[in-house]
């Protein structure tokens, strides 16, 4: 007799799957459009459609990099930056950070993995602190939606808040401050997870099949990834032209003012949304009168903010310094903000 007793839950839990799904909100707010506002439906399916196809090329070159850098090794790479001096380690960490090919839930057992030989907490901040800013998919988004010019200051802010973080981190320690500021922790297996002290990467996967079938692996688990993500994005950023008055945006977090750049970090930190749905709802933001210095500023500080992000920490580390974390993170969107504002 077949067993019948799973099959609500299984189905349930596809239902579930499913309404969470970024292809049902893309599809479901087109069609909303559709039968609320008739006129508008092609209007804003168009301008997704051509926003779409723009970054179309940009969408390619990011997945084909991240799947080479997943078939390399090169987690391995990054490891080395956590040896040698600490003052070093924490200008390593910072650099290397946003290149770091790791998805959300491997952060957290790669970086307890260093905690637990001994890493020290300045570095792995400075690598907390840089890695949700940048990495080479987000930097080709985020120049497509915005320009390369924003997308290097961000790529700057990231490196620059790591290093401030790691050293502001050392200074404390050195004070006596954080003698204690690890929780227990028990590896989850997440994601077979890197750990450190891989071996040395392969460059030329091509010439290992093993690593040639993670390069497809990893080429279609992303596309689909950054497609359906980038398709909801740019619904949303046809619907925030269109809808929300432009007035309305500039006088929130237009100006040249820092007033606008603080308001849009505090605004991003609760709001944050992921590195490929961010820039173009910003590029958006900006065209109804948001100020550069503020959408670095948004940007900067939701990506500190991410769920990912302050789980890898909060898993991690004591109270104390997690509030270190959060602080650090606003205070340098809000610096970083204001730098961008000033030079542009």
């Amino acid at each position: 007799m077949a067993d019948i007793t799973t099959t609500p839950n299984a189905t349930l839990t596809r239902l579930r799957n499913l309404l969470a799904s970024p292809w049902t909100f893309t599809f479901g707010l087109l069609v909303l459009v559709a039968l609320l506002d008739p006129p508008n439906a092609q209007p804003v399916a168009g301008f997704a459609l051509r926003a779409f196809l723009g970054t179309l090329p940009y969408i390619a070159g990011a997945v084909v990099l991240i799947a080479w850098l997943k078939a390399t090794g090169a987690d391995a790479v990054i490891a080395t930056a956590f040896k040698g001096r600490e003052r070093r380690m924490i200008v390593a960490a910072a650099l290397l950070g946003g290149l770091a090919p790791f998805c959300s839930c491997q952060v957290i057992p790669f970086i307890a993995g260093l905690l637990a030989l001994g890493t020290p907490l300045s570095a792995v901040m400075a690598f907390w602190l840089s890695s949700p800013l940048i990495d080479p998919p987000t930097l080709l988004i985020t120049a497509a939606a915005l320009g390369w010019p924003f997308a290097i200051a961000k790529a700057v802010s990231a490196v620059a808040l790591g290093l401030f973080g790691g050293f502001v981190t050392l200074a404390l320690m050195r004070n006596g401050v954080f003698a204690d500021p690890l929780k227990a922790w028990r590896p989850s297996g997440c994601c077979g997870a890197p750990k450190p002290g891989m071996q040395a990467p392969v460059w030329p996967v091509w010439q290992d099949p093993a690593r040639r079938q993670i390069f497809g692996t990893e080429l279609r688990v992303n596309a689909l990834f950054l497609i359906k993500w980038l398709a909801l994005a740019y619904v949303l950023e046809a619907l925030l032209v269109t809808y929300v008055p432009a007035d309305l945006i500039a006088g929130l977090v237009g100006g040249d003012g820092v007033g606008p750049i603080v308001l849009s970090a505090l605004v991003g930190m609760p709001a944050y949304l992921n590195s490929y749905v961010a820039p173009p709802l910003l590029a958006g933001l900006t065209q109804q009168g948001m100020s550069m210095g503020a959408a670095l500023a948004f940007m900067v500080a939701g990506a500190v903010s991410s769920i990912p992000a302050m789980i890898a920490v909060w898993s991690l580390v004591r109270r104390p310094v997690f509030a270190l974390y959060l602080g650090l993170g606003v205070f340098g969107a809000i610096l970083s903000g204001v730098v961008f504002q000033l030079v542009v």
